[in-house]
């Protein structure tokens, strides 16, 4: 694939997605792992919140939630996900698409174990995507979990990782006169090799 230089050089997208989102840690204000996480319910309807995509593997990218939220049941029932990084600040976005699984016990007990106290108490006590009758509700299920699970809680059963392997990445950064630079990453399975073509603006 000719035309494949500067910051769109690599045989690696996942080396290439480090290295953008690398680069968008010193200048993004906030976030600059946050992505717009895509899954559809059981009649089709597509959903989209924004998640914290907390690392890039060698064959995948992986985030943290509650398994029994709405997004959890979604991914369970289909497998698939979609997602777009988008940073303003160097003016690129990353979108993927492909099959989603939980993550290895081992990595969420590994990101669990590395957030704040507070963050792991949390996970205790939300039911997430459930109904919540007020914010005084919520601090009760906190003082509970609090009480329940002391200062050195283990990974809640219910919550832990997802990695998504791509089946499609596509890199793009802005271009003058809104003719961007695109280019798509495609592969039939998550095996095969990986096939680039630039797309049109």
């Amino acid at each position: 694939m000719t035309g494949r230089t500067g910051i769109f050089a690599g045989d690696d997208p996942f080396a290439l997605a480090r290295s953008w989102i690398e680069e968008a840690r010193e200048s993004e204000p906030n976030d600059p792992d946050a992505a717009a996480l895509a899954t559809v319910d059981a009649s089709g309807l597509p959903n989209v919140r924004v998640v914290l995509m907390r690392k890039i593997a060698d064959d995948g990218f992986i985030f943290f939630t509650n398994y029994d939220s709405a997004k959890g049941q979604e991914i369970a029932a289909t497998g698939k996900a979609a997602f777009v990084i988008h940073w303003k600040s160097l003016r690129r976005q990353i979108r993927v698409r492909g099959e989603i699984a939980r993550a290895d016990a081992s990595v969420s007990d590994a990101y669990y174990d590395s957030r704040p106290l507070q963050s792991r108490i949390g996970a205790w006590a939300s039911a997430q995507s459930q109904p919540l009758q007020s914010r005084d509700e919520l601090a009760a299920q906190v003082a509970r979990a609090e009480a329940e699970q002391g200062d050195n809680p283990s990974r809640p059963p219910f919550w832990g990782g997802y990695r998504i392997r791509p089946l499609e990445i596509e890199f793009w950064a802005d271009g003058p006169h809104r003719l961007h630079d695109r280019f798509r990453w495609t592969r039939p399975d998550c095996d095969a090799a990986w096939d680039v073509h630039r797309l049109s603006p």
